[in-house]
């Protein structure tokens, strides 16, 4: 399985931000910004903040994704 934060760019589009944006209003690192972007894992504590910037819940941010290995 692997996270996707599909969510979280869509957002930001239909709110007219950029990833800067998001970074500046929830008082992140640019490197937690690039972890998103990555797909990567990042600390609870990162999606809170984002959540509070944006006013949303942590499942309208990110998802969890099967890949061809879950389905074994």
């Amino acid at each position: 399985m692997k996270i996707s934060y599909k969510k979280l760019w869509k957002i930001l589009i239909d709110k007219d931000l950029r990833k800067l944006d998001l970074q500046r209003l929830a008082g992140i690192s640019s490197t937690s910004v690039a972890k998103l972007s990555k797909g990567e894992n990042v600390n609870t504590d990162i999606l809170v903040k984002i959540c509070r910037a944006l006013d949303c819940d942590t499942a309208d941010i990110m998802e969890i994704e099967r890949t061809n290995e879950d389905k074994l």
